[in-house]
């Protein structure tokens, strides 16, 4: 049984604005605190042979320059690298290219916040129709499944499993839920009210139906 609510209660979620070299980005930031250590937290995010049992399956040559695929998803190339600290990568998903980043900082009582920030292009349609739920829900998503892999580290992950929750009422209500609170954080970045609805509706709409378009990307 997953509290659905306690663990969308324990996420933060901010929008906001990034300039880069090709002009103006949203930004989609992400972050919870957790029961590990910053070493421990940094291995789980980077040891190819645990981020399958928290994310997805992924490929590649994980260090600086190297090149990764998460298998039906995205893939990148690493561009920044400071362990235990940080990491940076391209984040290439349909043709399109967006940019994460994710900082691991430590906590009081020996626990350690993972933050993810996810840019994107300001005039990228994908965002004026879904916001940044699109992404967001998706993260979300993961920091569940990261908190769940922290508590049990051995525990394997079972897609068809996955795929039945996500699909199951609790499913679909943590989809509702984090979709509302990335509405919430957008209308506090200045978004009109109206289109923040919106694009909550409709990525609420395509998560909940399995829609590929609004898969983190």
């Amino acid at each position: 049984m997953i509290d659905v609510i306690q663990h969308i209660n324990s996420v933060r979620r901010e929008v906001g604005t990034r300039v880069l070299e090709s002009g103006t980005a949203h930004t989609v930031t992400v972050s919870q605190t957790y029961k590990a250590t910053v070493d421990d937290l940094w291995d789980a995010c980077t040891n190819p042979e645990r981020i399958p049992r928290w994310f997805l399956p992924i490929s590649g040559d994980l260090r600086l320059g190297g090149r990764f695929q998460f298998e039906g998803n995205a893939g990148g190339i690493i561009e920044k690298c400071d362990p235990p600290n940080s990491f940076a990568a391209t984040w290439e998903f349909g043709g399109g290219v967006t940019w994460i980043e994710v900082r691991l900082t430590a906590e009081p009582n020996g626990r350690a916040r993972f933050t993810l920030e996810h840019t994107g292009h300001v005039e990228d349609a994908h965002w004026v129709e879904f916001g940044p739920g699109a992404v967001g829900v998706g993260w979300d998503m993961g920091l569940l499944g990261l908190a769940k892999h922290l508590d049990a580290p051995d525990a394997a992950v079972i897609p068809a499993e996955v795929m039945a929750w996500l699909t199951s009422d609790e499913g679909k209500e943590l989809v509702r839920l984090s979709s509302e609170g990335w509405c919430a954080a957008n209308i506090a970045a200045g978004a009109a009210e109206a289109d923040a609805r919106g694009a909550r509706d409709r990525t609420t709409a395509a998560y909940t139906a399995g829609a590929p378009e609004a898969a983190p990307a």
